[in-house]
Parts: structure tokens; C-alpha cells; sequence
């Protein structure tokens, strides 16, 4: 799996036909790989909230297509019916997970487009959504070429490069992409793979990426990272995120706080991969990012045969955690590199705007 064949990767996309989205079914993998062709509003959100489609650049792209595919469904001739009814779906949409901020953002965008062609008829809206759409994923593909450039830039062949959750071609997240750049380069990298728990994201999809292109890599359980850092495997770790703060706290899979503090603890540079689509500067601090709360059932019951704990046991589940911006070393954009202080850097590139 090289780069090219990274950056032309579908996880989602329109239907042949343009009347649906087909996306990969990733709570399947790695044993089976089944497309889903989504049509209807119920279907596309529990896509999303279900993790079928998982990642955030992924969720965007889909979310962008979603709304295209239900505006095509409108029975409303006239602007304001049929944006009332753009609304109601893009509300739904945005309401299945709440902390990536590509959902939203994205869904902003194509509601932006609406309203830039509100003088013109509904019918010729519907191609310029399409276009939007389309525009948006080729956007996150371009990101996540140049992400991955300079991500390579900071490690070295041989390097052991430790990684959290899944931030690869599935996701469209540029964390595996300058991994898999470099070893279409030549450079050998060892990758150890935490599992992500609890829902086995490093295990089911980051290895299994890693694998298909030919990347040397070991799994571990999340609780083996302070071991392997210690006995000195890990030169660097890669994380991918799904909001980050104007002031650089990151918000990324569960666990990933933690990791960082580990990195810290035995000094090695810990690396966080954004595309600027998931840079929101509305958002002042992490503190500010609201965390998505997850069912029970994902720890108790999920991937095993038998419970794992007592109807009666209380649970808590949030799917993410932020990093402070003190524990990072560097965010990775497609517009260069970014160290502390980042209410500064991230400003210099970005300047600071809402894209």
C-alpha cells in the first residue's frame, strides 16, 4: 500500500449512480471487508454514530456526501421549503457524534454552499452540492499527501514509532501516511501498535493497514507502552486527532492523554497528525470540547462471547480524551510543522480563521 494508493483511498464515497453513499463497513474489519451503499437519513447517522465509518477527515467527507445524497430526496421546489428541509437533515446528521469537529464543520460548508445559491433554482443547487462534496474530498486527499511529507521528516530509518487508535488510509488521518511514505522510500520503521481499547481500533485497523503495506509492526495492549518505552523501542509516537484547540490540546481516541504522558516520562517526542479541517479555532482550550460518552455494552459485552462484568456494573465510557498542547511535541499540518507556543504557531499558518 504506497502513498498514491493511500491518498486514493475510498473509505467513503459517492455512489456510481450519486444517489447514495457507499462507505466501508469498518466494525467488520479485519475479517471482512463489505461496502455499504446508505441512502436514507436513519442509515447514514447510524453509520456514523455506529463507527461504520470512523475517523475524522472520514466522517467529514461522508457527512458531506450524506447531506448531498438526502437534499437529492427533497420533494421541495421552492428555496425556503427545501433549506428548511436541509436543515432538519443536517442537524440530524451532526447530532451522531459530538466531538470530531469534522462532522460539523464539513456540514457547515455545504450549508454554506446552499445559501450562496439561494437566488438560483433548487436544481441547480443539487450539482453545486455535489461539487462541494466533491471538493471537500479531494481537499482531506491533498492534506493528507502534504501531512504525510512532513510527517517523514521527523523520524529516521529504523526508528520505532508507537502509535494509538487508527489514523490511517481508513480514516483518511495522515498518522500511517508518513509511515507508509516512508516505507515506499525505502525507510524500515518497526511500529508498535497499541490495541486501543475499547474498541480495538490499533488492532483491528492500524495493524492491519501496517500489514497490508508491509510495515514491520508488533501489537501490544494499551498498558504494555510504558514498558516498551522504557526498554528503549520507541523513538517516536503518532497520533491522529479529531479537534484540536486554538491552543493545541487535542482531543484523540481514549487513551491517548495517557500516552502522551508516558512520552513525556521517558522522553520521546510524541506527534500529533491534523489536517487543518480538524483545527477549530472556535475552541479556545480542550476544555472547551465536548467528550462523546459511549455505551456500556462496548466494555462489557462488545467483542466477547460471554460478559466480561455484571449486568448490575456501572460503567463510564468516554470515547476521547484531550492532550494538553504542553505534552506535545509537534502538530503535523499540510502547511508545515507546529511547535509550542501553539496559540501562536497554529495562528502564523493558519491565521487563525475558521476554514
Amino acid at each position: 500500500m504506497s502513498l498514491e494508493n493511500v491518498t486514493k483511498a475510498v473509505p467513503a464515497r459517492l455512489s456510481d449512480d450519486g444517489t447514495a453513499v457507499v462507505c466501508i463497513d469498518q466494525t467488520l474489519l479485519p475479517n471482512e471487508t463489505v461496502y455499504l451503499t446508505l441512502s436514507s437519513a436513519e442509515d447514514l447517522w447510524e453509520a456514523i454514530y455506529m463507527l461504520r465509518v470512523r475517523g475524522a477527515p472520514t466522517i467529514g467527507v461522508f457527512a458531506a456526501y450524506a447531506i448531498y445524497v438526502l437534499s437529492l430526496q427533497t420533494k421541495q421546489a421552492a428555496f425556503d421549503a427545501f433549506y428548511v428541509e436541509f436543515k432538519r437533515n443536517k442537524d440530524y446528521l451532526d447530532s451522531s457524534r459530538p466531538t470530531a469537529v469534522n462532522l460539523k464543520k464539513q456540514l457547515d460548508r455545504m450549508e454554506r454552499c446552499v445559501l450562496a445559491h439561494r437566488e438560483e433554482p433548487v436544481e441547480k443547487i443539487l450539482p453545486a452540492l455535489k461539487q462541494e462534496a466533491l471538493d471537500i474530498h479531494r481537499e482531506e486527499l491533498d492534506m493528507l499527501a502534504a501531512v504525510s511529507e512532513y510527517g517523514l521528516t521527523l523520524v529516521k530509518d529504523g526508528d520505532g514509532i508507537l502509535t494509538h487508535c487508527n489514523a490511517g488510509p481508513l480514516a483518511m488521518s495522515p498518522g500511517l501516511g508518513a509511515i507508509l511514505l516512508g516505507k515506499e522510500r525505502g525507510y524500515e520503521f518497526h511500529c508498535w501498535v497499541d490495541e486501543t481499547r475499547p474498541l480495538l481500533q490499533g488492532a483491528r485497523l492500524t495493524s492491519y493497514e501496517l500489514t497490508l503495506a508491509g510495515v514491520d509492526c508488533t501489537l501490544i495492549c494499551d498498558n504494555m507502552a510504558s514498558i516498551v518505552m522504557k526498554e528503549g523501542k520507541v523513538n517516536a509516537c503518532f497520533v491522529g486527532c479529531d479537534r484540536v484547540a486554538a491552543n493545541g490540546d487535542t482531543a484523540n481516541k481514549i487513551g491517548t492523554s495517557g500516552v502522551a504522558i508516558l512520552a513525556k516520562h521517558y522522553g520521546i517526542p510524541f506527534y500529533v497528525f491534523c489536517p487543518s479541517s480538524t483545527i477549530d479555532f472556535n475552541c479556545k482550550t480542550g476544555a472547551d470540547i465536548r467528550i462523546e460518552q459511549r455505551k456500556p455494552e462496548e466494555i462489557k459485552t462488545k467483542f466477547y462471547e460471554k460478559p466480561m462484568a455484571l449486568d448490575s456494573v456501572k460503567c463510564y465510557n468516554p470515547a476521547f480524551d484531550v492532550t494538553d498542547g504542553e505534552l506535545i511535541t509537534a502538530i503535523v499540518t499540510e502547511k508545515g510543522i507546529c511547535r509550542a507556543p501553539y496559540t501562536e504557531s497554529l495562528k502564523a499558518l493558519f491565521g487563525g480563521d475558521e476554514k
